[in-house]
């Protein structure tokens, strides 16, 4: 069954509307999906390798583009929706002590986030609601996101072939290991 979803999703990653799935779920990502573009950006650059760049070029606009929705779900509708997303992934009630020291290192907060698995909607959104200037969030988050989208890129540019026999070696344990992790860090975040 997982060979065949593996399968399935190669398949996908190579077909006419990929990139507008990627941009579907780089743009929700950034702001309340719980999913990263990960999971599609590396399957489709696998998939065709010449598009490398063009991959990560729309996962990094279209992450921007759904952080500052996120930025914006925090600066209007904190009440109504930020909250309650926060409180989801367990981070609502350090946010007042976050808030304290939030806008004195936002961009540096803004950039280590984007670059890391940690959730980037709640960074996104902690923006909007501390009202960190918009244009370092911006900034920050192009930096970022387009350092990990691109990094991600060039790796799999360089050496895709070896990384994709790798991974139809070990699919299993390495999808074992990916909800290992995904889960230990929503784990981690509600203890932080």
């Amino acid at each position: 069954m997982l060979r065949g979803l593996y399968d399935w999703t190669m398949r996908q990653a190579s077909g006419p509307r990929a990139l507008w799935s990627l941009a579907v779920i780089s743009f929700v990502e950034s702001s309340f999906f719980p999913i990263p573009p990960d999971i599609l950006l590396i399957p489709m650059i696998l998939a065709n390798r010449d598009r490398a760049w063009l991959v990560a070029g729309v996962c990094t606009v279209a992450s921007v583009l759904g952080g500052i929705l996120g930025y914006l779900i925090g600066a209007l509708l904190f009440e109504a929706i930020g909250a309650p997303l926060l409180e989801f992934y367990g981070y609502l009630e350090k946010f007042t002590d976050f808030q304290a020291m939030y806008n004195e290192y936002g961009a540096w907060i803004v950039f280590g986030a984007g670059i890391t698995p940690f959730p980037y909607k709640v960074i996104t959104i902690a923006s909007g609601v501390t009202g960190l200037d918009i244009v370092t969030f911006m900034i920050a988050s192009v930096l970022a996101r387009g350092l990990r989208f691109f990094i991600i890129a060039a790796l799999l540019w360089k050496w895709g072939q070896p990384i994709r026999a790798f991974i139809e070696r070990y699919l299993g344990l390495l999808t074992v290991i990916f909800f290992v992790l995904l889960v230990g860090g929503f784990a981690l975040l509600k203890l932080l």
